[in-house]
């Protein structure tokens, strides 16, 4: 017996947006568990602009879009509950996903429900995962500690830093060091060029100065109490560099917060690391849905919620039919592709958040073709814009219906 409908693992945007898109469609009890003292994740302390266009279709920033959708949920009559993680599952009974263990400041507890979502989102590699060698000095940080030092503890974060990657948050950490009084020297990334935006690159030059180090590598950091140098190595030439400085920010190269979907016997896939999902973004456990930046790392912010905001209809045709995609054909990408998601295809039908796959590449790749291939049949052929690291491309949706789900894996591949 559920204690609740639906319960929804993660208060960012994804998590928050579908519990207010489930209580619109009439699912009458809803809760959000959050591990922080106040919902919103991530854009809670990223305190530059441009969030929620698509969702919301206006310029906010980080805390105020946090915000709205944190006044959204509560108005909308979803409970909240904060300060509580979810840690694992007490059991798992068939047809339904299992008891959540909770741990809160008041103890420990267990809440079943028909339905959960998994919206835990995804976290930035530490050092310790990048296996960057050199002594253990302070001032090394992901952009989120970076954040959270400067916007929510208002303390400084240092005053020469240097910023390993070249994605959008890697942009955003310039603006952030200079709200916290340090300089930024220069941006590293070991691929051929960056993977963000060509105004936030140039407003990064023109604004504060910042250079870009492309086929560069942070071969070593060195210091004692604190960061002193850093090691640069050109990757074309070998030629290796010093660089004095205090702080060390590495962002981006992200990983899905997906150990509870791994508690849960949960499907990974093998190429996001995220819970391996389908259009309507069902798991391969019933009852198990995933939404959000778990599927992958890591989409914008209000890209989180509008796929929150579509996995609510999948889980409302749960609760009413009981029913769960039984054949599961895997959609798999074939170097230098890197990633798709959705990365499963069913019977079900139901197409991907805003009708499109979201496809990405371990190299930039100018205008390719790129062809869905089953069982040496041809499904779909498509010419796009650009490919690349760190920023997905849209691929249409519209050949699914042609996927033969007693056959093999679909593949992605450049024609």
């Amino acid at each position: 017996m559920a204690d609740r409908p639906v319960a929804i693992v993660g208060g960012g945007p994804a998590g928050l947006a579908a519990a207010v898109e489930l209580r619109r469609r009439g699912v009458g009890d809803v809760v959000v568990i959050e591990r922080e003292a106040e919902p919103g994740g991530i854009p809670r302390h990223a305190r530059h602009q441009g969030f929620g266009l698509r969702d919301l279709r206006r310029p906010l920033s980080g805390p105020a879009y946090a915000r709205r959708h944190a006044d959204l949920a509560r108005g909308a009559g979803v409970d909240l509950l904060t300060e509580t993680m979810a840690t694992g599952w007490a059991r798992k009974g068939e047809g339904a996903p299992g008891a959540l263990e909770l741990t809160s400041p008041g103890g420990r507890s267990t809440l079943a429900a028909a339905a959960v979502v998994l919206a835990t989102g995804c976290r930035e590699r530490p050092r310790s995962a990048r296996l960057v060698p050199g002594s253990r000095p302070a001032g090394v940080m992901t952009t989120g500690m970076l954040q959270q030092l400067v916007y929510l503890e208002g303390r400084p974060a240092g005053r020469r830093a240097v910023i390993v990657g070249a994605e959008h948050v890697s942009f955003s950490a310039v603006l952030t060091l200079a709200h916290g009084g340090a300089r930024a020297l220069g941006l590293t990334t070991e691929l051929a060029r960056h993977q963000t935006l060509a105004a936030f690159r140039l407003g990064a030059r023109a604004r504060y100065g910042v250079p870009l180090w492309t086929r560069t590598r942070l071969s070593e950091i060195r210091g004692r109490a604190r960061v002193e140098e850093v090691e640069l190595t050109e990757l074309n030439s070998g030629r290796r560099r010093r660089l004095p400085c205090d702080t060390v920010i590495f962002s981006a190269d992200w990983i899905p917060d997906h150990e509870l979907a791994v508690s849960a016997g949960v499907e990974l896939d093998e190429q996001t690391r995220g819970p391996a999902v389908d259009p309507g973004l069902h798991s391969s456990r019933p009852g198990v849905f995933a939404a959000g930046n778990v599927l992958h790392g890591a989409e914008q912010a209000d890209v989180a919620a509008l796929s929150g905001r579509h996995v609510a209809a999948s889980v409302v045709r749960y609760l009413s039919s009981g029913d769960w995609p039984a054949r599961r054909v895997p959609l798999i990408c074939e170097p230098p592709l890197g990633w798709v998601a959705p990365n499963v295809l069913t019977a079900v039908g139901s197409a991907p958040a805003r009708g499109h796959f979201a496809l990405r590449a371990h190299e930039h790749l100018r205008v390719p073709r790129v062809r869905a291939i089953q069982d040496g049949r041809v499904l779909a052929s498509a010419r796009l814009p650009r490919l690349m690291p760190g920023r997905s491309a849209r691929l249409s949706a519209d050949w699914t219906a042609r996927v033969d789900a007693e056959s093999g894996p679909v593949a992605l591949r450049l024609a």
